[in-house]
């Protein structure tokens, strides 16, 4: 079953974003991850507050997910973060196929 990482983004420097960018999606593939959604256009359709960029990355568990995400390769894009971009970021179990 596959499970998932959203994050919703508003960039705080772009240049840090970009260098961010790459470390994480260096990290991402090295554990199985890949992008479903990586800031394309978004459509409110229901609400009010408009949404910052949209992510989205599946991973095969959330064992390997969590994995990622305290990886210490991942501990590096990290650091970016922090001045790279503002974000609130969730993980979601998938569905299991019927």
């Amino acid at each position: 079953m596959a499970d998932y990482v959203i994050s919703e983004v508003e960039v705080r420097d772009g240049a840090a974003m970009e260098a961010y960018r790459t470390l994480a999606a260096q990290t991402i593939a090295q554990y199985g991850g890949r992008y479903l959604a990586r800031g394309g256009a978004v459509e409110v359709v229901e609400g009010s507050s408009p949404p910052g960029t949209i992510i989205i990355v599946e991973f095969p568990s959330m064992a390997r997910a969590r994995e990622w995400y305290g990886s210490p390769d991942y501990a590096e894009a990290l650091k970016l973060r922090r001045t790279a971009l503002e974000r609130r970021l969730i993980f979601v179990e998938g569905v299991v196929p019927a």
